[in-house]
This record gives C-alpha cells, sequence and structure tokens, in this order.
C-alpha cells in the first residue's frame, strides 16, 4: 500500500509540474495571435491551471497519508517547509494565472504587459513548485 502511495504521490507531482513547460513556448506564440488562435492558447493555459490544481488536490492528498503510514511528523523540517510552500503557491496561483487570462480575452488591455505579467508568474510558480519538489526529494534538515 505505502509504495502505490509513493507512486501516486510521484506521478501526481509529475502531472502537475509537467504541463507548465508546454506553456514556456506557448507564450512566444501569444504575442502576434488573434481570434480562435488567442483563444485556444488562452484555453490551453487554464485548462494547465485546472490540471495543476486538481493533481495538487492528489498530490497533497497523497502526501498526508504518506505522512501518517509513514509516521512522519509534521515537525519535520523538510514536510513544515514544504506545507509553508504549498500554502505560498496556492494564494500565488489563485491571483497569478486566472485573472491575468480573463484580462488577455478582453481586447482594451495592453497585451504586452499582461504577456510580461503571465511570463513572470509562470516562470517564479515553476520555481516554486522545483522548490517544493526539493524539498521533498533532498529532505534537508533545515534546523
Amino acid at each position: 500500500m505505502y509504495s502505490w502511495l509513493v507512486f501516486i504521490h510521484a506521478v501526481s507531482a509529475m502531472v502537475s509540474i509537467g504541463p507548465f513547460f508546454v506553456l514556456i513556448p506557448m507564450l512566444r506564440r501569444l504575442k502576434t495571435a488573434d481570434g480562435d488562435l488567442l483563444h485556444s492558447y488562452l484555453d490551453s493555459f487554464r485548462f494547465v491551471v485546472r490540471l495543476s490544481k486538481h493533481t495538487g488536490h492528489v498530490l497533497v492528498a497523497s502526501g498526508l497519508l504518506l505522512m501518517w503510514l509513514g509516521g512522519w511528523p509534521w515537525t519535520t523540517p523538510w514536510i513544515f517547509g514544504t506545507f509553508v510552500v504549498l500554502f505560498a503557491s496556492l494564494l500565488f496561483m489563485a491571483r497569478a494565472f486566472s485573472p491575468t487570462i480573463r484580462k488577455l480575452r478582453e481586447p482594451e488591455h495592453d497585451r504586452q504587459a499582461l504577456l510580461r505579467k503571465l511570463s513572470r508568474s509562470l516562470y517564479l510558480y515553476l520555481f516554486v513548485l522545483f522548490v517544493m519538489l526539493w524539498l521533498m526529494i533532498m529532505k534537508p534538515m533545515l534546523w
């Protein structure tokens, strides 16, 4: 049972991080896309954000089960650090992507400024995801 949970946890981490890399080349194409093409790119962004949210639920649930079954206490530095970064990333994700994608659908907004914001959010969110991944894999003793 424990090894299956580790597998589920690892796969959900890959699925929650991996699709964001598809969005990197799409950022360049968003600069010149119009009409239906623009909307299809923005739909792809929205899909990746939703997929990440839902796989994040599986990731957190399987992580909590692994903690419980493995006897890991909440005070373990890398677990505590992961949850601090996780809650910060939830707040960040709620404000970073969806409002910007909604504004990009409206023609009267400055597309270049919004794309810079979307790009910055994408790279920052990937960094945060990699920090959590580092904490879970390396299990550093922070204190």
